[in-house]
């Protein structure tokens, strides 16, 4: 489906989702019921989050060009138990 945008001259501007290659040059507007000629516009392709496209790019070029890791990394630190009694249980 694709979104076609409309203007009436009365109410402001509209939008309608139609099939691909089905929008007149003129509807009637669904508030007033007045023509309404078609209003060209700039596809809408791109309408993803920037932090989400940012992270799917980032997950392709891994794919031919993963990032070379040269050590381990560190272990988080580990708290020390509030209570003595606790400090000598088996840890994992």
């Amino acid at each position: 489906m694709v979104r076609y945008e409309y203007r009436c001259p009365a109410c402001g501007p509209w939008a309608v989702a139609l099939p691909m290659g089905a929008a007149d040059a003129q509807r009637t507007c669904p508030t007033c019921g007045d023509p309404s000629p078609r209003r060209w516009s700039a596809p809408q392709l791109n309408r993803m989050d920037p932090a989400l496209a940012r992270e799917r790019l980032r997950e392709e070029a891994s794919r031919d060009a993963p990032d070379v890791v040269t050590s381990v990394p560190r272990a988080a630190r580990r708290r020390a138990p509030a209570d003595r009694r606790q400090a000598r249980l088996p840890r994992p």
